[in-house]
């Protein structure tokens, strides 16, 4: 999650409000919180795309035109920016306490869905469609494979957690710096390894969510499955976004 991480899953961290239990859950109940996940989180995709394209419209007709229009507004882009930072802060931290409802976690979940369609509208404007489709096959087939993987292997994969965390850290700093020398190779080189970088996450995640979900302390409680899902929901909707916005910039170095 390019935006926000919080590694500290629900049940499992140290200090937190809820203790990880050891008793095995039954492979129904655990797929059945497994498909909740990916439930909620298709849900939000479907949100950020709807949102995405509308206002990418009313920005065209706004540009053709010239009429003036809110979503032209740098308010509004960097107001949306900002809010979804702190909303990202708030699910991350609330959905592993218990101050955060879980009805407030999903009413949150899709505010955070619809001011990232905000902020993805500005790619549908600049990108062809043509791209913006090659993308978006690219990173659903992409992120289905590393998914499957991640919810079937045996191998633990908790390893990969601190160097994915490092490369991304790298990642930031070097967008960064790009930004100020404005390198188009070093560009290509940050969408490749991005791609990388989330390509691992999409296992990594799927991993960790289906071992929460393992954990009785949470199956057996309706509220926590909730909102274990909307947590696992939020980690992958992000993993998905990261990866199609580095392809998108890969797909799309010549439009």
């Amino acid at each position: 999650m390019a935006l926000f991480r919080n590694d500290s899953p629900i049940g499992m961290q140290p200090g937190g409000d809820y203790a990880i239990a050891s008793n095995p859950v039954s492979t129904i109940t655990m797929n059945s919180v497994m498909r909740l996940v990916y439930v909620w989180m298709f849900l939000g995709l479907a949100v950020s795309a709807f949102v995405a394209f509308f206002v990418s419209n009313q920005i065209e007709t706004a540009l053709a035109t010239g009429a003036n229009s809110i979503w032209l507004s740098p308010v509004v882009l960097f107001g949306s920016v900002i809010a979804t930072f702190v909303l990202a802060i708030v699910l991350g931290i609330g959905l592993t306490r218990k101050w955060l409802s879980p009805t407030l976690a999903a009413g949150l979940f899709m505010l955070y869905a619809a001011l990232m369609g905000v902020m993805l509208s500005s790619v549908l404007v600049v990108y062809a469609d043509a791209t913006i489709f090659k993308a978006f096959g690219s990173t659903a087939i992409l992120f289905g494979i590393m998914s499957v993987y991640g919810y079937t292997t045996k191998s633990d994969l908790t390893s990969m957690g601190k160097y994915l965390m490092m490369g991304l850290i790298g990642l930031i700093v070097a967008s960064l710096v790009n930004l100020f020398l404005g390198s188009s190779g070093l560009d290509y080189i940050i969408s490749i390894i991005g791609v990388l970088i989330f390509v691992g996450m999409t296992a990594y995640d799927t991993q960790k969510i289906k071992r929460m979900a393992e954990n009785p302390a949470i199956q057996n409680d309706s509220n926590m499955v909730l909102k274990v899902s909307i947590y696992g929901a939020l980690e992958l909707y992000l993993d998905f976004i990261n990866l199609f916005l580095f392809l998108l910039r890969l797909f799309g170095r010549n439009d």
